[in-house]
């Protein structure tokens, strides 16, 4: 798909002000939100990835199509930076997250399938919530577990966090599988249709 990455934004008054809706990918920090960004747009590089946790430290907002941007937000959780600078970024995250940015249409929180939700992601989705942000949430590196292991940790965490029925899938960035809730969500939020490279839907 057409993508740039548009904004690099270390600060409120960096972000868009062009009224173009917006998706936040969020998540704990190397659980996969570059490499999701990279399988919905069909690019390998748009977002990059690292095996350094932390690597994101600003707010990224690609564009798609000219008509919407994925924003790739800071991970939480054990990012190899030092205390003050993780400080600096929770301001400038939490000034994103409000229900206030008309922008902001929905959120999709990766969490990890091996390890499910911790104390981070339920307060986080306690958060949007009561933004009035809609959220769902996508299970990543499924692959690492068996197909039937898989489906049942999925739906037991998904039953853990009081999820609907469509609220979450799981996701494999490294076989491009499980995505097409994910593009559901995205044309639901922005009226974006997302396709695989080839053209051919998710």
């Amino acid at each position: 798909m057409n993508s740039e990455l548009a904004r690099d934004a270390g600060k409120p008054s960096e972000f868009p002000d062009d009224g173009l809706p917006e998706v936040a990918i969020m998540g704990r920090s190397n659980v996969g939100k570059s490499s999701v960004i990279n399988v919905l747009v069909g690019r390998k590089n748009l977002a990059r990835t690292s095996s350094t946790p932390g690597k994101t430290r600003r707010i990224h907002f690609f564009q798609v199509e000219g008509a919407m941007y994925l924003v790739d937000l800071p991970g939480f959780g054990w990012a190899r930076v030092g205390r003050q600078e993780r400080a600096a970024w929770q301001p400038m995250v939490e000034s994103y997250l409000r229900g206030t940015r008309e922008a902001l249409r929905g959120a999709i929180l990766l969490i990890d399938l091996r390890r499910g939700p911790g104390d981070e992601e339920r307060s986080l989705l306690d958060w949007l919530h009561h933004e009035g942000i809609p959220a769902r949430v996508a299970w990543t590196k499924s692959d690492k577990l068996k197909p039937g292991k898989a489906a049942q940790q999925a739906r037991a965490f998904a039953t853990e966090l009081g999820l609907e029925p469509g609220q979450s899938a799981a996701v494999s960035s490294l076989r491009a599988r499980g995505f097409a809730p994910l593009v559901g969500w995205l044309q639901e939020w922005t009226g974006v249709p997302f396709r695989r490279a080839d053209g051919t839907p998710f």
